[in-house]
């Protein structure tokens, strides 16, 4: 689990940088500005989640057991295929719908967060009850 939420980590940083390099390269002349912001706010929410699950999975080769730890990374990386991916779609396309999707994704990194959170907290208990 731990190499899997590395590899997973590692795919998403890349992604998210050649994503950014193809938006200020390939697509600054062909998409209007308010088209190119949506992109590079997907790339910006891609590349922040990226690093959360290279965390992850920090934490994972630490805790190998933890099942909050897998929960976590699975919302995250559905966060950043519903949250970026709709997003990169919706400013390749123009289709307006795809901004409904956004939300879904947003909901999914926020429940991603709050289980990291669940995580720690019961880890800090855990720490607690065994130093008395």
């Amino acid at each position: 689990m731990p190499a899997l939420l590395l590899i997973v980590a590692s795919i998403n940083g890349f992604l998210a940088v050649a994503l950014g390099a193809f938006g200020a390269h390939a697509l600054a002349a062909n998409l209007s500005a308010e088209r190119l912001q949506t992109f590079a706010t997907a790339v910006d929410y891609h590349m922040y989640h990226a690093l959360a699950l290279l965390m992850l999975s920090a934490l994972a080769f630490r805790f190998p057991t933890q099942a909050l730890l897998r929960v976590s990374g699975f919302l995250f990386l559905l966060g950043i295929v519903l949250f970026s991916g709709s997003l990169y779609l919706l400013s390749l396309t123009g289709m307006s719908w795809l901004g409904a999707v956004a939300p879904l994704g947003g909901t999914s990194l926020l429940a991603a967060w709050g289980t990291l959170c669940w995580f720690a907290v019961r880890l800090a208990s855990d720490s607690d009850s065994g130093a008395s």
